[in-house]
């Protein structure tokens, strides 16, 4: 039985999820965002199992393969649900700075993404329980604030058609006066959340990549034009908006490129209406390089000459700071340095 194709054309661009099986653990059937689910894809074949992991994380399996044709797993997810943010990561200034997870792997499949190396499987895992989450992000702001990057392991925002978790997210967040959320996302799908009020403790985030850098390493991720008319309307609609050159790339005449996207951004977007910037270079566990390496063989990006430093696979330094500073002196021609982060 052919499976439902979901087509996300918002912005001209083109990525079809032909999610046919839908595998679904026992305890989560009963959770009303599981039905909410299974009903978008009405021809699925569904398949019940025990335990996600079952299939999720099985052996031998090829991440790059499966993101061809993923399919999908609900899961009720097991504490704990909230997790320290990674080193790699920027974490803003923030003291208590944390992620969680309501899915496992991306719509997109971006050359360089790190959940490659990090996850066995290219198929995808709903979360159906995020109220735990949400009881366990209230036990912590009983003890200090909390600032939660909610899509780290996924990009939500383009899943919002099939599940609602940033709308959740954005809903909750309005509840408590001490959390603050970053929504990181490559999409196009701002139109699936417009309707809700603009919450002040959430932060709208958007990856800006330069136009080759998506053509090639991003190629089912929405162009910048789309990605900067979203952060646009965004801004106007009254959210704190936060945009990320991230991770900059050493890509052939980069400085070209990373200069003609900051210059489209900030001839797209109000400078002075941004809520801070982020400027970051491609950096990865190693191990995880290694697995990625293991199966993108054709890959020119991920068989740079990186080095490894605490076990983090990166630029050599002197090279990682030419990147960040020739992006950093970009932006700062049109943005104060106070909102520059790297």
């Amino acid at each position: 039985m052919k499976g439902r194709s979901y087509l996300n054309s918002l912005d001209g661009s083109f990525f079809t999820n032909s999610f046919s099986h839908v595998y679904i653990e026992r305890s989560a059937d009963r959770y009303p965002l599981a039905q909410h689910i299974l009903r978008k894809f009405p021809q699925a074949i569904r398949i019940e199992i025990d335990d996600y992991k079952d299939v999720f994380a099985r052996s031998r399996q090829n991440f790059s393969i499966q993101k061809h044709s993923p399919k999908l797993i609900l899961a009720v997810q097991k504490p704990p649900f909230v997790y320290a943010g990674a080193e790699v990561c920027h974490d803003f200034g923030n003291a208590h700075f944390y992620y969680t997870s309501s899915s496992l792997n991306c719509l997109y499949n971006c050359d360089y993404c790190f959940l490659q190396g990090m996850f066995p499987s290219g198929n995808i895992v709903l979360f159906v329980n995020v109220e735990d989450t949400f009881s366990e992000v209230r036990a912590m702001l009983k003890k200090h604030p909390v600032y939660l990057s909610i899509s780290y392991e996924s990009d939500l925002l383009a899943f919002e058609h099939i599940a609602p978790f940033a709308s959740r997210w954005i809903e909750f967040a309005g509840t408590e006066r001490n959390l603050v959320i970053e929504l990181r996302t490559k999409s196009a799908n701002y139109a699936a959340i417009r309707a809700l009020r603009p919450t002040p403790n959430v932060i709208l985030a958007w990856t800006v990549s330069p136009e080759i850098v998506i053509a090639q390493h991003e190629p089912s991720t929405p162009k910048l034009a789309a990605r900067l008319r979203c952060i646009r309307q965004a801004i106007d609609d009254g959210w704190n908006v936060r945009i990320c050159f991230d991770p900059v790339l050493h890509i052939e005449n980069w400085q070209e490129h990373y200069k003609r996207c900051v210059e489209q951004t900030f001839s797209a977007v109000p400078a002075d209406r941004v809520h801070d910037i982020s400027i970051g270079v491609f950096r990865i566990p190693k191990d995880y390089l290694k697995k990625m390496r293991k199966h993108r063989t054709d890959s020119a990006l991920l068989h740079y000459p990186f080095v490894t430093k605490d076990e983090v696979a990166g630029y050599p330094e002197a090279t990682a700071k030419q990147l960040v500073g020739f992006v950093y002196e970009s932006v700062r021609a049109y943005v104060s340095p106070a909102k520059i982060y790297t």
